[in-house]
């Protein structure tokens, strides 16, 4: 018995001691940057200098084609971070400087992943995106022809 609570002190101070080296690391990669720590642990360096994120999650996309015919099919995948699974999944398109949804809509499966075909139709470059809820995915752009 006393081999086996041994192993686990060992165990509990080798992720002590790890935990210890990571917040050390987390700091002296602060100070090195010449950014001083903040006391909201959620607030990053990104956070400043670009718009938040939505607080629902985030979602990627990518597209099987960067350039297609007019009326091909494009398949779009992605994975989503904090979005439920059911949650649906729109694509859109900018036209005139506006986003507008596409008829293309999927929703979230296990595994937090997607997929979904569209047909392109109009000619020139798309510029595509994926609607969750409140949350946007980045932009990919793909040329009809």
């Amino acid at each position: 018995m006393s081999t086996l609570r041994s192993h686990t002190a060992h165990a509990l101070a080798a992720g002590a001691l790890s935990a210890a080296l990571l917040s050390a690391g987390t700091a002296g990669a602060f100070a090195a940057d010449g950014q001083t720590a903040v006391s909201n642990p959620r607030l990053t360096r990104a956070d400043t200098t670009k718009a938040a994120p939505s607080d629902k999650g985030s979602i990627t996309i990518k597209a099987d084609k960067t350039q297609v015919k007019a009326g091909e099919s494009v398949t779009f995948t992605g994975r989503s971070k904090g979005l439920k699974i059911h949650t649906k999944v729109t694509l859109q398109h900018k036209k005139d400087g506006k986003w507008n949804s596409l008829k293309a809509s999927t929703t979230v499966k296990n595994g937090s992943g997607y997929t979904l075909n569209a047909k392109l139709n109009t000619k020139g470059k798309e510029q595509l995106r994926v609607m969750a809820d409140k949350t946007a995915s980045p932009t990919v752009t793909v040329n009809v022809k």
